[in-house]
């Protein structure tokens, strides 16, 4: 078949590469003009890492794999360690692999087959089926037509939009927001993450092989913003920790202010009855985001695209049985990542004075170690 995929993810790759390998003719629209390295390292998680391996890409993954040899600790104004998480607490198993976002989309480009492609700098503007097709205008204006149409493009999803409806109709937002930013000139701390918490608000800085990151996350009501507006997305994150001078916040601000690759984005998960319609599928954030307080947004990613491939192979040109299949296997995983949201939430995330002091008092009586 000719299938179109959109969105150039961790899901439309895995969707592009497990496809391609199929036989089928896979072009993948991406709306940016290059792949997006940027994030904090990503996990791979229970039957995700067997997903891996039947993908062939576990090899290579385990090279890649970060070691956490060091806890994450909190720190107060001065820079005082005051509490540690180990990092029994923070995975699932001793199986999980935890892998920079960068290397692994890296691993599933490279092993994209010859009959996949993608396309950069372009996306799709209208969907129009028929019986034995999708018709596809893209932005570019171009056209041309497909046999199934994925949708991988993520939380914010047009594929999803244009057959599904608005976002609004479908997203769960739990309250969180993340930011991230660069910190290329930042000199490695003895390899050990730190965080800093006001009420409501977290300010950290991540170390990931020769990578540094500033990370923030604040707690909000659903907020009103242009997701292609760079520095609107700024100044919401210095807007929100502008009171605060204390510890380094001043400065991992600054690098937001630098960074032109920054992130921003809301912590929220996409609930839908069905993942398709007629031609048209969802895969990973775009119809079943956990939101990345899960923890499980990429494990979904790879197992969805997995199985959508093995139906699609089992059922041959019956796409609608296949997509059935699909969702069938893929719903317990799903409700699983989707169920697990809460557990460090109010740990992270304190929403006063007196309730980060109790959270660094309850670390400390564990006895946890905080150097």
């Amino acid at each position: 078949m000719n299938i179109l995929v959109s969105g150039a993810g961790i899901a439309g790759l895995a969707a592009a590469l497990e496809l391609g390998t199929r036989g089928h003719n896979v072009t993948v629209v991406e709306y940016g003009r290059h792949l997006r390295f940027a994030g904090t390292p990503i996990d791979i998680r229970g039957d995700a890492v067997e997903t891996a391996e039947k993908m062939g890409l576990l090899p290579r993954i385990q090279e890649q794999r970060l070691r956490m040899t060091e806890s994450t600790r909190f720190v107060d104004s001065d820079g005082e360690p005051v509490g540690r998480i180990p990092v029994a607490q923070i995975s699932d198993s001793e199986d999980d692999i935890e892998i920079l976002r960068e290397d692994l989309m890296r691993i599933l480009a490279d092993a994209l087959p010859g009959t996949a492609e993608i396309c950069f700098g372009d996306s799709i503007g209208t969907l129009a089926e028929s019986s034995d097709g999708v018709s596809v205008r893209f932005a570019s204006g171009r056209t041309r037509r497909y046999d199934l149409v994925i949708g991988a493009d993520g939380q914010h999803s047009a594929v999803r939009r244009l057959v599904f409806g608005p976002e609004e109709n479908h997203l769960r937002h739990l309250g969180v927001y993340i930011a991230l930013a660069a910190l290329p000139g930042e000199a490695r701390s003895e390899g050990v993450n730190s965080i800093h918490n006001v009420p409501r608000r977290l300010a950290g800085t991540f170390w990931y092989k020769d990578k540094a990151v500033a990370v923030f996350q604040f707690l909000s009501e659903p907020l009103t913003y242009d997701r292609h507006d760079l520095d609107a997305q700024k100044r919401i994150v210095i807007d929100a920790f502008a009171d605060y001078r204390s510890w380094k916040i001043p400065e991992l601000l600054d690098a937001v202010r630098a960074d032109p690759d920054f992130f921003f984005d809301s912590a929220s998960q996409i609930h839908l009855p069905s993942w398709h319609r007629g031609r048209v599928v969802l895969v990973g954030d775009a119809g079943y985001s956990p939101a990345f307080l899960s923890g499980r947004g990429t494990s979904l990613a790879l197992t969805g695209a997995r199985i959508l491939a093995e139906e699609l192979d089992r059922f041959g040109g019956d796409h609608t049985a296949a997509f059935e299949r699909y969702e069938a296997r893929q719903r317990p995983y799903v409700a699983f990542a989707q169920d697990s949201v809460n557990g460090g939430r109010d740990r992270m995330l304190p929403t006063s004075w007196s309730a980060i002091a109790a959270r660094n008092e309850a670390l400390q009586a564990a006895g946890t170690d905080t150097r």
